[in-house]
């Protein structure tokens, strides 16, 4: 792994640094918007899948574990029958929540803006 420093910060211009990994699933459509949607508090999956229109399950699960692995959502499961489990941003992932939700957030803001230059494509 290539560092650009020797506190172990990540260099993201490193083609083989892991932190391109991070930046993946971060900034891939489903993990803003399960960042949004957790930054509200914790949510069940079917809650999430509701919230998060066009994902299926498949990218959802495979959404969440990415996040889950990269310490930005908990996982907890209440061991009842039936299965209740519910997902929620860790302290990192609510530091995340907050970056992604600027740009989140400028993206609607601009998009009548972003729109006009669509027409002209």
């Amino acid at each position: 792994m290539k560092k650009s420093d020797a506190a172990g910060r990540g260099d993201l211009m490193a083609a083989e640094c892991p932190s391109r990994d991070v930046l993946r699933r971060l900034t891939g459509r489903w993990g803003m918007l399960v960042l949004r949607v957790l930054a509200e508090g914790p949510h069940r999956f079917s809650a999430l899948r509701k919230r998060i229109g066009g994902v299926s399950e498949r990218m959802l699960a495979q959404t969440l574990q990415g996040l889950e692995a990269d310490g930005m959502v908990l996982r907890r499961d209440f061991q009842t029958v039936p299965p209740h489990v519910e997902y929620a941003l860790t302290p990192l992932g609510h530091e995340a929540a907050l970056r992604v939700g600027a740009l989140l957030g400028w993206i609607e803001d601009a998009l009548p803006q972003i729109a006009r230059g669509w027409t002209r494509a």
